[in-house]
């Protein structure tokens, strides 16, 4: 089924594997918020799974991807590049007619690792200057201390640090809904209504 959507690209991945292996099918998970749907999903592959850190980080982003489908925040782009950022893959990410881009760095725990979604999402908003961006974690003590760096001005690129089992992430997944999210434009590298062409030159010359 994710490959079908899209999500992996594949048909052997271990974390794919993984994620199947959890529920017959994500759509038929009963929640009654998007917490509590991270929080069913992560709990049953930390019971079942013979878990490592390799896998632990996409099936965390694959359980986000498949409750952004629940939640009907569609499209979403995975791995996704970015025009005019280079060198940057962002984990998962959404196009809204009102900000732009929407990040959202997804990280099962966080240590030094927050500093590399800071200077990603600082590198999208030098190009994007409305979007916004999110490091989502399962991580809430390390969540905690960057929340404060954030305030301090310690940390500069990233909207929020949201722990994705708790109230916060549902307030930050009705807040999205509030947003048009589309297709991002195509972008045209060189725009102008004064172009001299080869063809006016030889026109106008004749």
């Amino acid at each position: 089924m994710l490959k079908e959507l899209g999500i992996i690209i594949g048909s052997n991945t271990k974390a794919g594997m993984a994620f199947e292996s959890l529920f017959p099918n994500f759509m038929e998970v009963e929640y009654s918020k998007p917490s509590e749907y991270v929080k069913t999903y992560w709990n049953k592959y930390q019971s079942l799974v013979d878990t490592n850190s390799n896998l632990n980080g996409k099936v965390f982003e694959y359980i986000l991807a498949t409750l952004c489908i629940r939640e009907n925040i569609l499209p979403i782009y995975i791995s996704a590049k970015v025009a005019f950022v280079p060198n940057v893959i962002y984990d998962l990410m959404f196009y809204t007619s009102e900000r732009g881009p929407v990040c959202w760095s997804v990280k099962t725990s966080l240590r030094e690792r927050y500093k590399q979604a800071d200077l990603e999402s600082i590198a999208l908003k030098y190009v994007h200057r409305k979007a916004l961006s999110y490091l989502i974690t399962l991580d809430e003590r390390e969540a905690r201390g960057v929340k404060e760096k954030i305030k301090t001005g310690d940390v500069i690129g990233l909207d929020d640090v949201i722990v994705a089992t708790e109230p916060e992430f549902d307030k930050l997944v009705a807040d999205l809904k509030t947003y048009q999210f589309e297709e991002p434009p195509l972008v045209k590298v060189i725009a102008s209504s004064q172009v001299v062409t080869k063809d006016k030159v030889k026109s106008t010359f004749q």
